[in-house]
Order: structure tokens, then C-alpha cells, then sequence
């Protein structure tokens, strides 16, 4: 555990789903490449994807294929999406220990909520194939051009979430958003982040292992 002094309080924990629920590396990496092959583009190593996981498809394929234009950029995330709805969403591997911890935290009388970059039916998906989708009392899902703080932003309008809510995510996209917001928030390592992009972001703790989250909220 790092950057721990005290345990935090808190009614909803607001968890990312890719990196710190389960590892979609598998999946995303051919869907992404799946999709620049069939549109002509440079495939790229997956070891290279994996880095990128995490932000809204746009600025991945972006980064993936620099100089391509707005309307390459639409048609590959049309075919991104085709097979990731098809296949993409069950190549996935759910962290070790995650069910476990959720039964813990609902047992303890904290909600539990998911905000994602993926699409909310995407999210709801691969939810529902690991048999999940009870613990969480609502799912936030996003979509090319929305922020994951404006996400936050509209939980907060919504009176689904409040100020003493903590988000959780493996990437600074994750602990800036929350920031923006007035928000806590707990990195984690077990994903796709490590500890130096986490530590730079200044979440309020971060965690090295799933099963230390309960024992710092509950």
C-alpha cells in the first residue's frame, strides 16, 4: 500500500472499468489493429496499444496512426466497434480478487458506481459477462468527445453521486477528472498506469493491490 495514512471515508466509490476492473488489453489491441488493417493503415504492436488504454478512442487512434483526418478517424472507430461488439468485449480477463472486494464494499453499505470512457452498453456488456453487474448502481458510460470530468460533472448534476465520493482508475485521466471535479480519488497499480504517471497526477493514495481497497474505506 503507498500513500496511505489514514482510512477514508466515503458513501460511493466510483470505479474506471478497464485497467482497474479487468485487463481488456487482449481485445482492445485487435480490435485496434483489426481496424486500421481493414481501412490500410500500419498495424501496431500490442505492447505499444496497451500503453494507450484508456482515453476516448479518438486521441488513442490518434496516437496510434498520427496525421490521419476526422473522417479516417470516424470510419476506424465505426470499425473498431463492429468487432468489439461482436467479439472484442468478452476478450477480457477480470482482475483477480475484484469480486471478492465488491461483495466486501456493497456488504459494508458503500455504493458502488462505474464511470468509463466505453460506451455504457459496452461497459454494461462486459459487466454482465463476469457477472458483476448487481454490485453497481449505475453504470456512466462515455463516447467520442465527452471528458470523463464532464462525466463526473453529470453524476454530480444528477444527484447520483455527492462531494464525499471517491473515484478510482489506473490512469491520470482518471485522477484529473476526479480533481476537477473537487473530488478524492485512489490510483491504482494493478492496471495500465504506473506509479510515476500516478504520482505526478497526486491522486489521494494509491494502491498496489486490489484487496488493500477495503481496508482502507471500510
Amino acid at each position: 500500500m503507498t500513500n496511505i495514512i489514514m482510512k477514508l471515508n466515503c458513501n460511493t466509490l466510483i470505479l474506471d472499468l478497464d485497467g482497474t476492473i479487468s485487463d481488456p488489453s487482449l481485445g482492445i489491441a485487435r480490435c485496434f489493429n483489426h481496424a486500421l488493417e481493414l481501412h490500410g493503415l500500419q498495424p501496431v504492436p500490442e505492447k505499444f496499444i496497451k500503453q494507450e488504454i484508456g482515453p476516448p478512442l479518438d486521441e488513442t487512434f490518434l496516437k496510434l496512426s498520427p496525421g490521419i483526418t476526422s473522417s479516417e478517424i470516424n470510419k476506424l472507430i465505426a470499425t473498431y466497434r463492429e468487432r468489439y461488439s461482436d467479439v472484442g468485449y468478452s476478450e477480457n480477463k477480470l482482475y483477480p480478487g475484484i469480486p471478492a472486494v465488491l461483495e466486501l464494499l456493497r456488504n459494508a453499505g458503500i455504493t458502488l458506481g462505474i464511470c468509463t470512457s466505453k460506451r455504457k452498453d459496452y461497459a454494461e456488456n462486459i459487466l454482465s459477462h463476469f457477472k458483476l453487474i448487481d454490485y453497481f448502481a449505475f453504470v456512466n458510460g462515455g463516447d467520442i468527445g465527452i471528458a470523463k470530468s464532464s462525466q463526473l460533472a453529470d453524476l454530480r448534476k444528477a444527484n447520483a453521486i455527492d462531494k464525499e465520493a471517491i473515484m478510482i482508475g489506473d490512469r491520470s485521466i482518471d485522477i484529473n477528472s476526479a480533481h476537477k471535479n473537487n473530488l478524492r480519488s485512489i490510483g491504482v497499480l494493478w492496471g495500465f498506469g504506473d506509479y510515476a504517471e500516478l504520482s505526478k497526477a497526486s491522486p489521494t493514495c494509491i494502491l498496489e493491490k486490489v484487496e488493500e481497497l477495503p481496508e482502507l474505506v471500510i
